[in-house]
């Protein structure tokens, strides 16, 4: 086994920065009164998992809402005030002009994973290139002993990966164990508790993925199509001594390159390999495709460090075969690793601020983060925080965090500011690729309402970062009768929806689309779900 030093082994800290969590708070065997542990399984930033939640049983947090918090426009000035009415209390600089405002109250700490499907092929350039390159179909061979249409990968699209990895599993199936895909060379993660593992770099490969609306209902991928992906990219491999369990997660260098639309109005809820995926719908398209859905609200976004103009390895010049030594990241002067960061985000809790912050825009993280730093501006109570999560790190260790639910979180977007009041978030340092650690990390946790595009913009960086929303219609969910779409909530709705009453993943009469509530599934078609279809009885979506 060979392990890179100096250089290499600073790199790769950078490289997978989202799968070294350094987290400064723990639990030092505290017990807590009458508090209740609820066990999870949440995908925190990187290969991260929140295994348990532990909150006040007189105060139950929001752990996937049953109707997540309640959407309101509003209208405010812009000139800054500490009020105790925080619907009104922009954070923004002194103004006096009026700013639209899309106010999100409590959003729930579990937000949606969207899973993905990802195959790989043969195809690379020659010596000495090094760039990986973007494209809409998929080329080159698959590897040797594959099935393509079952040995794909199920992954996350994973804006907050600096590099693409592969689980140990997902790899051996695809075929890549072998020494012509993969390299000698293996570099070191570090998970949260400071512990690491080992995993392997490949040799340049095709990578391509699309969403899991590409499988059969035998969960077989018969039409790659639709596909697009990547080739001439090195990419990060779980070892299943060394580093196994790890996710398959298609990063940020894959993301810059293209648009990929998330609708959370269609959920999509397939078996593979004996384990069910909840997910929305995922599409992806070239970055200036006419038919890229057009939604109202956006969200523009930094790529930091500056600089970026391409996704590149690094390899030995001097050993003849050329071989990667790191993977394939957005590089940007010689730290690389350019990720995607909101332009503006500002906080406030209990008459304290902290404005102007860059968070981390992380699809592959299921919870929002905010640093110690961040915790301290806002004045919170580090003895006295509102919940407690247990993490489970890449490398198996446990240490367990602070949580807290801050007053008001509020991201810049035209034409409407998004604020979420009364929004749970974990008190996480995580290194920056720019140095020092993140000022905090956006998770999906405040999107379930939404229809989404993550603009990429492309490189060499001109700008054109964004991310468009477009808050979920729930008569588009209701529309539930297989086949019908006919845009009517009416009784062919109702008849689909009781034939799945009480229903579950492992039910034979599972209709996914009977899920409603909240728009994130909890996996079981009940009253809460019966209440929303009858919220929306009658309606009919607009042409």
């Amino acid at each position: 086994m060979l392990k890179n030093e100096g250089f290499l082994q600073s790199k790769t800290t950078l490289v997978l920065l989202l799968l070294a969590v350094v987290c400064r708070t723990a639990i030092a065997d505290a017990e807590w009164p009458c508090w209740k542990r609820q066990e999870v399984d949440l995908r925190m930033t990187g290969g991260s998992r929140i295994k348990a939640i532990s909150y006040p049983q007189d105060k139950p947090l929001p752990l996937s809402a049953k109707r997540a918090g309640q959407r309101q426009t509003a209208v405010r000035q812009k000139t800054f005030t500490a009020q105790a009415n925080l619907q009104l209390t922009p954070l923004a600089p002194e103004t006096t002009t009026s700013v639209f405002v899309n106010v999100i109250d409590s959003p729930p700490i579990s937000g949606f994973v969207p899973w993905i499907a990802v195959s790989v092929t043969n195809a690379r350039l020659g010596e000495w290139e090094v760039d990986a390159v973007p494209t809409t179909s998929v080329t080159g061979n698959y590897l040797p002993g594959s099935n393509p249409q079952s040995d794909y990968a199920i992954g996350i699209y994973d804006t907050g990966a600096g590099a693409h990895l592969m689980g140990d599993i997902a790899a051996e199936q695809a075929g890549l164990f072998n020494y012509t895909y993969l390299t000698s060379n293996m570099t070191e993660i570090y998970g949260a508790t400071g512990s690491s593992v080992f995993v392997w770099v490949s040799q340049p490969i095709g990578l391509f993925i699309d969403g899991l609306g590409a499988l059969d209902p035998n969960g077989l991928l018969i039409d790659n199509s639709s596909m697009v992906g990547e080739t001439n990219v090195s990419i990060l491999v779980g070892d299943p001594y060394d580093s196994p369990n790890l996710p398959t997660a298609i990063g940020s260098p894959m993301s810059v390159y293209f648009a990929a639309c998330l609708r959370n109005d269609r959920q999509i809820s397939i078996f593979h390999d004996s384990n069910q995926f909840t997910t929305p719908d995922a599409q992806f398209y070239e970055s200036y495709d006419p038919s890229i859905p057009d939604y109202s609200n956006t969200i523009y976004l930094d790529l930091r460090p500056i600089g970026a103009a391409a996704v590149q390895y690094l390899f030995d010049p001097f050993d003849p075969e050329y071989p990667p030594f790191s993977p394939s990241i957005i590089m940007a002067g010689l730290t690389g690793q350019s990720l995607f960061f909101t332009n503006r985000t500002d906080l406030a809790h209990n008459n304290k601020t902290s404005i102007q912050k860059k968070f981390m825009v992380d699809t592959g993280a299921q919870i929002s983060v905010i640093s110690e730093s961040q915790a301290t501006e806002l004045g919170l109570k580090k003895s006295d925080p509102n919940f407690w999560v247990e993490i489970t790190d890449v490398t198996g260790d446990t240490i367990d965090a602070k949580g807290f639910i801050i007053d008001l979180l509020e991201i810049s977007a035209d034409p409407e500011w998004l604020s979420f009041t009364n929004v749970p978030v974990v008190m996480l340092d995580v290194m920056s690729p720019e140095g020092g650690t993140l000022e905090g990390i956006i998770g999906m946790n405040l999107f379930v309402e939404f229809n989404l595009v993550f603009h990429g913009g492309g490189l060499p960086d001109y700008g054109g970062h964004a991310l468009l929303l477009e808050p979920v219609d729930y008569r588009t969910v209701c529309d539930i009768a297989p086949g019908d779409g006919d845009g009517k909530i009416d009784k062919l709705d109702l008849a689909a929806f009781v034939d799945a009453w009480l229903a579950t993943p492992t039910s034979t009469n599972w209709n996914p689309r009977a899920d409603l509530a909240p728009v994130v599934r909890d996996g079981r078609v009940d009253f809460y779900d019966f209440a929303i279809l009858a919220e929306y009885w009658g309606q009919e979506i607009a042409p």
